[in-house]
């Protein structure tokens, strides 16, 4: 199937303000794109591209006093399956973990691992580890909080998200997210652009996605 992924942001600034727009759909789709994908300014200034750590194409400038308008529309193709299952896919222990993914066990500014981590063993500690327990944990965090763009701030934090079970997108994200990291899951954000908005991705014996 083909699905028009775009959008209309709009920015109204007193100043200068260095911007990193992460827009793009992500370089791994590219073959699946049917027309390019560029992030259009309005007005047009200067950019740079560059592609971070994570494989995310990010779109840096200098937004001008006024009305700063960020634009896109272009189709995809997408098969329109779900992302694939594995029950069976196990947990690694924390001392069997590769180095590079042990930063994404800590505690950071959204994801209050310590303040979290006896509620996460009281929810989901009795649940086998493994494909089922990151299961729990998502299908927990969509029954309990409720989305709604009216009660968004950039400041809520997972702890927040908690105890208000209200948020948007990235704070689905940052209380799973905890939640796993509190129950020795590694786990992270990932940003794959226009085409998958709401994504999280977890360290398992086959490298699964929840």
């Amino acid at each position: 199937m083909l699905i028009r992924v775009g959008y209309d942001i709009r920015f109204d600034l007193d100043v200068p303000i260095p911007m990193v727009a992460m827009l793009n759909v992500h370089p791994s789709r590219r073959q699946d794109r049917q027309e390019p994908d560029a992030v259009t300014l309005h007005p047009a200034v200067a950019r740079d591209e560059y592609v971070d750590s994570f494989g995310n194409l990010c779109t840096r400038f200098v937004a001008p006093p006024g009305t700063v308008a960020l634009t896109s529309s272009s189709p995809i193709r997408d098969s329109g399956e779900p992302d694939q299952v594995d029950p069976s896919a196990a947990q690694i222990p924390v001392g069997e973990l590769p180095p590079e993914v042990l930063r994404f066990l800590m505690a950071s500014r959204y994801c209050e691992v310590d303040l979290l981590s006896h509620t996460a063993t009281d929810l989901f500690g009795t649940i086998p580890p493994g494909w089922a327990r990151v299961q729990a944990v998502c299908d927990w965090v969509h029954q309990k909080v409720t989305f709604s763009y009216p009660h968004a701030r950039p400041t809520r934090t997972a702890l927040d998200v908690f105890a208000e079970r209200v948020g948007v997108c990235r704070d689905f994200q940052h209380l799973a997210i905890t939640l796993c990291r509190c129950l020795n899951i590694p786990a992270r954000s990932a940003s794959f652009g226009a085409a998958r908005l709401s994504h999280f991705t977890v360290v398992t014996d086959e490298v699964g996605a929840a």
